[in-house]
């Protein structure tokens, strides 16, 4: 039973990170923490794990679609293999303090919701860009990787969490164009942060595989459901419900549960 409501979860946060372009790795960590009540270095590994699949096959359909910027993707995505690298080694100290893991978490999904809810209720029927490429120098696409990467390494956290806005909003680049390189570029950093989260025992295999493959099933079906949904709307909904996450984490650190 455990492994259908796995997999469900996975399906779910498919769906949601194909309707809003973030990827579903916001949502499976949040539920594998306190629905399934994972240790938070194991809620870290294992949804780090599951995301190879989705960031996998979401990479192989944007290619395809052309929504890639190439020479951009490689450029963050060897710089983010470096940040992994030194992100997952400040994890290893992390996971001794556990509470702390928490604490950090419940920031980050904190930018979560102020992100989602801005464009959710301000960015509304904004004029979308047009192109088939990141502006920008390479200097500033690499040190973005690099610092992608650390913040995977540490959360588990990085493509549709920071790639996607800081493409479209420092970089001024398409949405489409942002999605799908960050796509690209991510699936090298969270590949080798797998791997290191593997070495650091804190991935519960089974439970990463069946999610990653209920993500991709779900992804497929949100994507096609993206023209019946309002973007904003969805945007300020879970804005919403990602700052309850984010107090969630934070309060815990303090002995509080919500």
């Amino acid at each position: 039973m455990t492994f259908v409501l796995y997999f469900l979860t996975g399906v779910a946060a498919g769906i949601i990170g194909g309707l809003l372009g973030t990827g579903g790795c916001a949502l499976i960590m949040p539920v594998v923490r306190f629905g399934f009540n994972f240790d938070p270095a194991f809620a870290v590994g294992t949804t780090l794990f599951a995301v190879v699949f989705t960031a996998g096959a979401g990479a192989y359909k944007h290619l395809r679609m052309g929504n890639v910027d190439r020479k951009t993707a490689l450029c963050v995505g060897i710089s983010g293999i470096f940040g992994v690298i030194i992100g997952s080694l400040v994890f290893g100290y992390l996971i001794h303090y556990k509470s702390i893991i928490d604490l950090i978490l419940g920031f980050a999904f904190l930018l979560v919701s102020i992100r989602m809810a801005y464009e959710g209720i301000f960015l509304r029927g904004k004029h979308e860009l047009s192109g088939s490429q990141i502006p920008g120098k390479k200097t500033n696409q690499g040190i973005l990787g690099a610092c992608v990467g650390v913040l995977t390494g540490i959360i588990g956290l990085g493509g549709g969490y920071a790639l996607v806005p800081s493409f479209i909003y420092f970089f001024r680049a398409p949405t489409k164009i942002a999605i799908g390189t960050s796509m690209a570029s991510f699936i090298w950093i969270a590949f080798l942060g797998a791997i290191l989260k593997l070495f650091q025992q804190v991935v519960n295999i089974q439970a990463a595989i069946i999610l990653g493959i209920g993500a991709v099933i779900g992804a497929i079906y949100g994507a096609g459901l993206v023209a019946r949904f309002q973007s904003a709307t969805l945007k300020a909904l879970f804005g919403i419900l990602f700052f309850y996450v984010s107090l969630k984490y934070i309060l815990i650190y303090f002995g509080i549960r919500i």
